[in-house]
């Protein structure tokens, strides 16, 4: 009976062994597919946004993706820009909660 089940697990591993070292010649001989556009402008993006991290790369992805240009940001619009202000007034009289709350209203408002 041993030697039975000797004979039954060497045959297994000699065909697993035949199978995994025939895997990767078969890998071999189908030629590589062409990268479609998308897949070209993902890859070009991802190389140029090397260095980048967090909120920049994104923005930088989104942009690039679309076609867009990269080299320059785009610039923030008069309502962005006086968020940006009131919030940093806000943060400076160190104001939170209801106060902040009226604070930035007003600001946003004037």
């Amino acid at each position: 009976m041993r030697s039975y089940l000797r004979l039954v697990c060497t045959t297994v591993l000699l065909a697993a062994s035949a199978t995994a070292l025939a895997a990767p010649q078969a890998a071999q001989t189908q030629p590589k597919k062409e990268l479609t556009p998308q897949q070209q402008r993902m890859s070009s993006c991802n190389t140029e946004a090397t260095g980048k991290k967090g909120d920049t790369r994104k923005e930088f992805m989104s942009h690039c993706l679309k076609g867009e240009s990269t080299t320059a940001a785009p610039a923030k619009t008069t309502q962005q820009q006086k968020m940006v202000t009131c919030n940093k007034d806000a943060s400076a009289k160190a104001l939170k909660g209801d106060d902040r709350k009226k604070f930035m209203s007003t600001c946003l408002k004037g």
